[in-house]
């Protein structure tokens, strides 16, 4: 069954661009206009991946963002973000908000699809993996794609998810920033070393009771970060 890729873009020949190229790289697309209703609409439709416009009519891409990860239906979902906008405040406020993903226009549509396929590629191999991990008092369950600070589950992004899951799995040991970027984000090399800088503050945000004083994720002074097993 052909993955399902939602995009919601107002500017009707990009829309149509995007469908173009991702129906003919073999996925079922389905296109938004703007963001009034799209919330409602995406969780009806349940996409495997959004391809989601900053500058659309009424609130913005980074609001309708915000939505998508306050839905326990679309929380998951991957989101890519497409921007006339290539100021770097831009690009990290759509990471801090839950973005997975950053293109700023014009683009290559060839570069989307693959960039498309990388994430859909890293969920698929998520799922997968059906084991249990423990670590200090986080669980993580790869079956149901799920992970637990004690009790309490904790709503992650996907990449949020496969970077605390990494941690997990390495704890104790040091990585640096390029380290990080090659084994969470493999492939996708068009990330820069802020982007784990941005995912690990919104990470220790969901894990540390003070995270401008860390307890599990640690820095490592002129080097990248360490994960505690406490």
């Amino acid at each position: 069954m052909a993955k399902r890729i939602a995009i919601v873009e107002d500017e009707a020949e990009l829309a149509a661009l995007l469908d173009y190229n991702l129906t003919r790289g073999g996925y079922q697309a389905y296109v938004l206009s703007g963001n009034k209703g799209a919330l409602k609409d995406l969780e009806a439709w349940k996409p495997d991946l959004i391809v989601l416009d900053v500058m659309l009519p009424g609130d913005d891409g980074f609001e309708l963002c915000r939505q998508i990860r306050q839905s326990p239906m679309l929380a998951r979902t991957p989101v890519l973000f497409l921007t006339a906008r290539s100021d770097e405040v831009d690009r990290v406020l759509g990471l801090e908000i839950g973005g997975d993903d950053y293109m700023t226009k014009p683009f290559s549509p060839r570069e989307l699809v693959a960039r498309v396929k990388a994430h859909l590629r890293r969920a698929e191999r998520d799922e997968g993996e059906n084991t249990a991990v423990e670590a200090g008092p986080f669980k993580l369950d790869r079956g149901a794609h799920r992970v637990f600070l004690r009790e309490r589950e904790l709503n992650l992004t996907s990449t949020e998810y496969k970077l605390l899951e990494f941690f997990l799995t390495h704890a104790g040991r040091a990585y640096s920033r390029d380290q990080l970027l090659e084994e969470v984000w493999g492939q996708q090399r068009f990330v820069t070393p802020r982007t784990v800088d941005v995912h690990v503050r919104r990470l220790r945000e969901h894990i540390e009771a003070e995270p401008d004083n860390p307890r599990y994720l640690t820095t490592v002074r002129g080097f990248g970060y360490r994960f505690e097993e406490l």
